[in-house]
């Protein structure tokens, strides 16, 4: 992951390590997930399938979950995502620079 964003151009100090973040986000109120899939799915922790064992991001211990995709889409492992159908989660559909634009304007009216 931490190449896909050195790749976007994302600052290396800007980054918060997932043992570091995991610890947080049950005290987090809003995690905003942009194009995540196997990165943020909670069937990784049943240990079992293409996913079992592989570390994640606990996002879906936040109060509540925005995932920003193009689509409902599974990822690489092909495995779909709970998280996606959680009663706490918000889905919006569009590109992901886009829709936090559009996010951003939205909260700045606030």
């Amino acid at each position: 992951m931490n190449v896909l964003l050195a790749e976007a151009n994302v600052p290396y100090e800007q980054l918060i390590e997932m043992d570091d973040i995991n610890s947080e986000l049950p005290d987090t109120d809003v995690a905003i997930i942009i194009g995540a899939n196997d990165t943020v799915n909670p069937v990784a922790r049943s240990g079992e399938g293409p996913l079992g064992g592989m570390p994640i991001i606990d996002a879906d211990k936040a109060r509540v979950v925005v995932i920003i995709k193009r689509s409902l889409s599974v990822g690489y492992a092909g495995v779909d995502n709970d998280l996606f159908y959680e009663d706490k989660t918000m889905m919006l559909f569009g590109d992901g620079k886009k829709m936090m634009n559009e996010l951003n304007s939205a909260f700045k009216e606030l």
